[in-house]
């Protein structure tokens, strides 16, 4: 699944997923401006609003109200460095969580950013996998 966001500020949005978040440009198009994005195994694509666009709604801020997306990366470090150089907060701090597989438990470290418009971003760390108990 590739989640395309619809965004008010194209350079802005693509400014902050690029230099800030450290995601890489695969598709660029002008007219409506679009990017297709990469960061590890994660995907996403950015379009600048417009009004023949797939627009259900008024779009009203913060943007993705009721969705967080998930993007596992290999350490939390680097972007929460960038996010505190660009003095970007956060919309939750860094925890670990524990998720039950089965009998095993899965560890992450996690937080949670918002991107200009709003749409809320989990990153999360693997930790490891120990035995449920």
């Amino acid at each position: 699944m590739v989640p395309e966001l619809t965004v008010t500020d194209f350079a802005r949005s693509l400014d902050f997923y690029q230099r800030i978040l450290g995601f890489h440009l695969r598709v660029r198009r002008e007219d409506p401006d679009f990017a297709y994005l990469c960061l590890g195994e994660a995907q996403l694509m950015l379009e600048a609003y417009h009004p023949q666009g797939w627009n259900v709604a008024a779009l009203a801020p913060p943007l993705g109200r009721g969705i967080n997306l998930q993007i596992e990366v290999d350490s939390l470090t680097p972007l929460l460095d960038s996010l505190a150089a660009n003095q970007i907060g956060l919309y939750r701090k860094v925890k670990e969580s524990r998720y039950l597989i089965g009998e095993t438990e899965a560890c992450q470290r996690e937080f949670l950013v918002q991107d200009p418009d709003g749409y809320l971003l989990r990153f999360s760390e693997f930790i490891g996998e120990e035995p449920a108990g």
